[in-house]
């Protein structure tokens, strides 16, 4: 992904990376994105969740960010891999994901539907994609993405 020319906030996404494929959330989402450290396991939790780590006096719980998007989980012990944190209304949470991309602007005009696939899985959350010489960047809908 590559940084386009500026535009307002909600066109302004943060990209990053979940086993070769290219996502974005919304850059106002985004609160921090952390060395992925000591995640506490929640006995009895979704499988979607890798488990809790403290932030700083806040606990915040994290997901797999390839299970959620319904990708092979794998520890790839990378050091690329990070929990980006994300703050939706009241909650945050945070995602583990396996590298963190560019800066990217999206003129709504650009934005497409997801792939027949994608829309059809329950709670899936992307939301759209923007076509690429080189793929797709799918955007991350965060409202469908805190839902579990």
């Amino acid at each position: 992904m590559s940084m386009l020319a500026a535009s307002t906030d909600d066109s302004v996404w943060l990209g990053f990376v979940l086993e070769g494929q290219h996502y974005a959330v919304p850059l106002p989402a985004v609160r921090e994105v952390i060395r992925l450290g000591d995640v506490t396991p929640v006995p009895g939790a979704p499988d979607e969740v890798m488990g809790v780590v403290n932030l700083r006096g806040q606990i915040v719980s994290v997901l797999d960010g390839r299970r959620r998007f319904g990708l092979v989980a794998v520890d790839t012990g990378h050091d690329d891999e990070r929990i980006m944190v994300i703050e939706h209304g009241e909650e945050t949470i945070g995602m583990r994901i396996d590298a963190v991309g560019d800066m990217l602007v999206a003129d709504p005009a650009d934005i497409a539907a997801p792939p027949p696939g994608r829309a059809s899985r329950r709670g899936d959350p992307v939301s759209g994609i923007i076509p690429r010489a080189d793929g797709f960047v799918a955007l991350v809908d965060v409202d469908r993405l805190c839902r579990l």
